[in-house]
């Protein structure tokens, strides 16, 4: 379909001249249509919970009841991000589901999912305490950007990070 013929099809849902709508994923973005009340996602395993949330948004603006059904290829086989929807409607909660099920990724380099590169802390167990240690370091490089006057800390980057990791540490 054109552009015109997409934005001619949502006028004629939105206005309810139309009573269904079949669409690609597409949907998930810039879409209220108040009278919208059901969805249907096929295989939704195949889906990130994040995008699965935004889907299921589409539904339920208005004041009629919705539903929303999260269709999977094999009903027999447990996906926990399906399970995850189901269980809440919270994002913050289903954020950290996505983070306990794709991992941290890394600090040093641009994976963004996966097994974390630190070696004794977590993200989520110590957050607290990195967000400490991040303040004092904000404000020791803010006043030594090139540590000359904390040798000790030169000397453990030194021995601890390729010459790569230390480019994109001090570059980000």
């Amino acid at each position: 379909m054109s552009s015109s013929e997409k934005d001619e099809t949502m006028s004629q849902f939105r206005d309810r001249k139309l009573d269904v709508l079949v669409a690609t994923t597409v949907i998930e973005v810039g879409v209220d249509v108040p009278n919208a009340t059901c969805m249907v996602v096929l295989d939704a395993d195949r889906f990130g919970i994040a995008q699965l949330h935004q889907l299921r948004g589409r539904v339920g603006r208005g004041v009629i009841a919705s539903r929303c059904w999260l269709v999977t290829g094999d009903p027999a086989v447990s996906s926990p991000r399906v399970d995850a929807l189901v269980e809440s409607t919270d994002g913050f909660y289903l954020a950290e589901v996505d983070l306990e099920l794709r991992g941290e990724g890394t600090i040093m380099n641009t994976a963004q999912k996966g097994r974390s590169d630190l070696k004794l802390a977590s993200l989520r167990r110590d957050r607290d305490l990195i967000e400490l240690a991040r303040t004092a370091a904000t404000e020791l490089i803010a006043g030594d950007p090139t540590l000359k006057s904390h040798n000790e800390i030169r000397d453990e980057i030194d021995l601890l990070l390729t010459p790569d990791e230390e480019e994109f540490l001090f570059k980000n």
